[in-house]
C-alpha cells in the first residue's frame, strides 16, 4: 500500500474503501525540498504597554503577520507565549524569518491582553500596532528598532522593541540542569519561588533573552530540571560570547523580585560540573549598600551534555519514507454535485474546491508526487458512484491511519493524514481521543477546511496554543495543522500562486512534527547511502 513500486521506482497508489462517510481515496509517497534563503531571527519586547485588566496587568502576546509581494492580504506568521501580569514583556519565543536584500518584507506586529485560553484573536483585549519592514529592523543600528505602538485613538500604546540577528549554522543543543544554594529570602510568609533567565549579549552591550526555567516554589535551595537550548539560541554558536543569567523570586501579580546577577559563557559551560561553574549570584544595589555584602547566594551547574541536532532532511537522506493518506469529506452537506452551489459541483472548465485543494498538495514536476494524479482519478471516480449521506465522522480515518503507524515505530516511516472537508463535524468526542492517540505515533493530520461554514471546531483541533485533550488526558505533541481553503483564494484569478501558498501553510509544520516524535523516541536518522559510483570499465568507456 505504502512506498515506490520495486519494478517502475514510482509511487504506488491505493484507492482504499470508505469510512463512515469519509472516503480514503489514495496514497502516496511525496517530498519536495527547496533551499533556504538567509535566516534571521527576530526579538520581541514591549515596554509601557497598555493595562487593560480590572485587577492585575495585561497579559500580553505578540502576534506578527507577513504580506506577501504585490498583495495587500496580511497572513499570520506567528505567535510569541503569553507572559502574565506584565505591561513591559520581553517574549522569549523568536520568529525566524528567511531574509531577502532584493525584497521588501512588510512585517505587522499586532498586540493583544489574553483572557481565556481561546485562540480565536478578537475574544482578546486589542493592544495597539506597528507597521515596518525586515529591512528597517535589518538596516537600523545595531538591527534593533524601536517604534511607538499606535491603533488606539487618544491612547498612548506604549513601544516595541525589534531586534534582529542573522543566524549562524551551529545545529548542536545542549542538555544542561543547575541548583542553587543559600538564595536571599524574598517572601514574607515564606521563603523564595525562584526561577532562572537566560540572556546572550548583543554587540552594542544590550542583552537578548534566550530562555526561562520554571519556578521552583519555597525554597532556598531550588533544583531545577533539565532543559535543552540549541547552541544557536543560546550564544548563536560563539563560544565566548557574554551569558547574563539572573535569578528571580517568582510573585503571582507579575512584580518578580530581583535576587541577583552572573555571567559565564559557553566555553566556561562546557568544562560541565566542576569548581569552575560555582558561580555567586550577585545583587548590585545590595553590594553598593552594604560593606559586609558576600553574595545572594550561589549557582551551579550540574551537568552539560551536547547534542548534534539531526534536521529533517538526515532522516529522508537516510531513506525515511513519508506516507500521505488523503480522505475526501463526502457528506450531504457539501450539496448535491450536480448542481452549482455544491462544494463537489464537476465544472468542466475549472476545478472545485476539494480538486483545487487536492492539486496543490502534489507537485506533477516531481517524479516521486506523480500520485497526484491518480488520487485526482479517484475523487472524480468516486463522485460518480457514492451517495452523499452524514453524519461526518474524523475518528475513523485517523483511526484507519494509526493501524498502519503503529506497526512501525522504528523511524523508518512517517504517515501523513490529509482531511479535506467543509466543516460540519459529527464525531467531536472520539476524534479528540483519535487524535491524543495518534501523538504518540509516528504521524501528522492536516485539515483542510472548504467552503464558507465556520471552523471553530477545526481550529480547536489545531493544538498550537492549547493541546488537544480527551477525557482529561492530553495529546503527546501537536500533530494537527489546520488551514481554511477560502483564505487562499486568490481573488485576481492567480491560482497557480494560490495553490503555492496553500501547499506551503499545509506543510509547514510537518517538519517539526515529525522531528518532535523521532526526539523523544529517540530515534536517529540512518546515515545516507553512499552516492552510486558506476564500474571501472564503465568509466573507462566514459572517459
Amino acid at each position: 500500500m505504502f512506498g515506490p513500486d520495486k519494478q517502475s521506482g514510482q509511487p504506488k497508489l491505493d484507492c482504499g474503501g470508505r469510512f463512515g462517510n469519509m472516503a480514503s481515496v489514495g496514497e502516496f509517497n511525496s517530498f519536495s525540498a527547496s533551499i533556504p534563503a538567509t535566516k534571521v531571527e527576530l526579538s520581541v519586547s514591549c515596554r509601557n504597554l497598555l493595562d487593560r485588566d480590572t485587577f492585575s496587568k495585561s497579559d500580553p502576546i505578540c502576534v506578527l503577520y507577513t504580506q506577501g509581494i504585490g498583495s495587500k492580504e496580511w497572513r499570520e506568521f506567528g505567535r510569541t507565549e503569553v507572559i502574565d501580569n506584565t505591561l513591559n514583556p520581553d517574549f522569549v519565543r523568536k520568529f525566524i524569518m528567511d531574509y531577502f536584500f532584493e525584497e521588501r518584507e512588510n512585517l505587522r506586529f499586532d498586540l493583544y491582553d489574553v483572557d481565556s485560553k481561546s485562540p480565536n484573536l478578537s475574544k482578546h483585549d486589542f493592544l495597539g500596532q506597528v507597521f515596518c519592514t525586515l529591512g528597517e529592523i535589518v538596516g537600523s543600528q545595531g538591527s534593533r528598532l524601536e517604534k511607538a505602538i499606535a491603533g488606539i485613538p487618544g491612547k498612548k500604546c506604549g513601544t516595541i522593541i525589534l531586534t534582529a540577528e542573522e543566524l549562524n549554522c551551529c545545529r548542536d543543543s545542549v542538555l544542561m540542569q543547575f541548583c542553587a544554594n543559600k538564595l536571599d529570602k524574598k517572601d514574607f510568609f515564606g521563603k523564595s519561588d525562584p526561577f532562572l533567565v537566560f540572556h546572550r549579549s548583543n554587540e552594542d552591550g544590550s542583552f537578548t533573552i534566550c530562555h526561562k526555567t520554571e519556578v521552583v516554589k519555597n525554597t532556598l535551595n531550588p533544583v531545577w530540571q533539565a532543559f535543552k537550548i540549541s547552541v544557536r539560541a543560546l550564544c548563536n554558536g560563539d563560544y565566548d560570547r557574554t551569558i547574563k543569567i539572573e535569578v528571580y523570586d517568582w510573585d503571582r501579580d507579575g512584580s518578580h523580585d530581583f535576587i541577583g546577577e552572573f555571567t559565564t559563557s559557553y566555553r566556561e559551560l562546557s568544562r560541565g560540573q566542576s569548581q569552575f561553574n560555582v558561580y555567586e549570584v550577585i545583587n548590585p544595589k545590595k553590594k553598593g549598600k552594604k560593606k559586609k555584602y558576600i553574595n545572594s547566594g550561589t549557582v551551579t551547574l550540574l551537568s552539560f551534555l551536547i547534542e548534534t541536532e539531526v534536521s529533517f532532511l538526515d532522516y529522508i537522506k537516510g531513506g525515511t519514507q513519508i506516507n500521505f493518506t488523503v480522505a475526501i469529506d463526502f457528506t450531504a452537506s457539501n450539496g448535491n454535485p450536480a448542481q452549482p452551489t455544491s462544494l463537489h459541483y464537476m465544472n468542466p472548465y475549472q476545478l472545485n474546491a476539494y480538486g483545487m485543494a487536492l492539486k496543490a498538495n502534489g507537485n506533477p514536476q516531481n517524479p516521486y508526487c506523480n500520485g497526484i494524479d491518480g488520487v485526482m482519478e479517484a475523487y472524480y471516480r468516486s463522485l460518480k458512484s457514492v451517495q452523499l449521506y452524514g453524519p461526518t465522522n474524523f475518528a475513523p480515518v485517523i483511526n484507519h491511519v494509526a493501524r498502519y503507524a503503529s506497526s512501525v515505530k522504528d523511524g523508518s516511516q512517517y504517515f501523513v493524514l490529509l482531511i479535506i472537508t467543509d466543516g460540519v463535524i459529527s464525531d467531536m468526542a472520539q476524534t479528540k481521543e483519535s487524535i491524543v492517540n495518534a501523538s504518540k505515533l509516528p504521524m501528522s493530520i492536516i485539515i483542510v477546511g472548504v467552503g464558507p461554514a465556520e471552523f471553530d471546531a477545526m481550529e480547536e483541533l489545531d493544538g498550537d496554543v492549547v493541546r488537544v485533550s480527551s477525557r482529561g488526558k492530553y495529546a503527546e505533541r501537536d500533530i494537527v495543522q489546520f488551514v481554511p481553503f477560502r483564505d487562499y483564494i486568490d481573488r485576481s484569478g492567480n491560482h497557480i500562486l494560490s495553490m503555492a501558498r496553500l501547499a506551503k501553510d499545509v506543510l509547514a509544520e510537518i517538519p517539526d512534527q515529525f522531528l518532535s516524535y523521532m526526539r523523544v523516541r529517540g530515534i536517529k536518522p540512518s546515515p545516507a547511502p553512499p552516492p552510486y559510483t558506476p564500474p571501472l570499465h564503465v568509466l573507462q568507456t566514459q572517459i
